[in-house]
């Protein structure tokens, strides 16, 4: 446990810090493997107007660039508050062995950042969603999955 709020304490450090950088909001999150930090990362949106470049997402990137492999396998996540639903995604698709957060969703909500919207649409039918969301399926919809299948050279992730 003191390893874990080593690091915490260092990604609630980078979210303090970025705030009067004024390059996005008061989020920070690091990639550890092995007891060393691989990855780092602070909110980015404002700064690269990028609404992806949340700081797990950052930190994702850094680490995957820095280890030249896409999956973050036997990391851990730290990061200073509980991932919105587009960075928890994303911290599924690399990996790691666990995530740590600091403050919950319902602190960043007192803040402004209210993820609970999100979260609600996620679980609607399509139909139900605030955001007008239309299933085309064309004939050669599964096409490129086909294409996928049958490639010899692919690389599963």
């Amino acid at each position: 446990m003191q390893e874990h709020e080593k690091f915490i304490k260092e990604a609630i450090r980078l979210a303090k810090e970025n705030v009067p950088s004024g390059k996005g909001g008061p989020f920070g999150a690091l990639v550890v493997r092995n007891g060393e930090i691989i990855g780092r990362g602070v909110n980015h949106v404002i700064a690269n107007n990028d609404p992806t470049a949340h700081a797990e997402v950052m930190a994702i990137r850094d680490a995957c660039k820095n280890i030249g492999h896409y999956q973050l396998q036997n990391c851990i996540i730290y990061s200073s508050c509980e991932p919105c639903p587009m960075c928890l995604g994303a911290i599924y698709w690399t990996r790691p062995k666990m995530l740590v957060f600091a403050a919950e969703n319902t602190d960043a909500a007192k803040a402004g950042f209210d993820d609970s919207y999100i979260y609600k649409q996620i679980n609607l039918s399509f139909d139900q969603r605030d955001l007008p969301t239309v299933n085309i399926k064309p004939d050669s919809f599964f096409l490129p999955f086909q294409t996928w299948i049958d490639w010899e050279k692919k690389q599963p992730y």
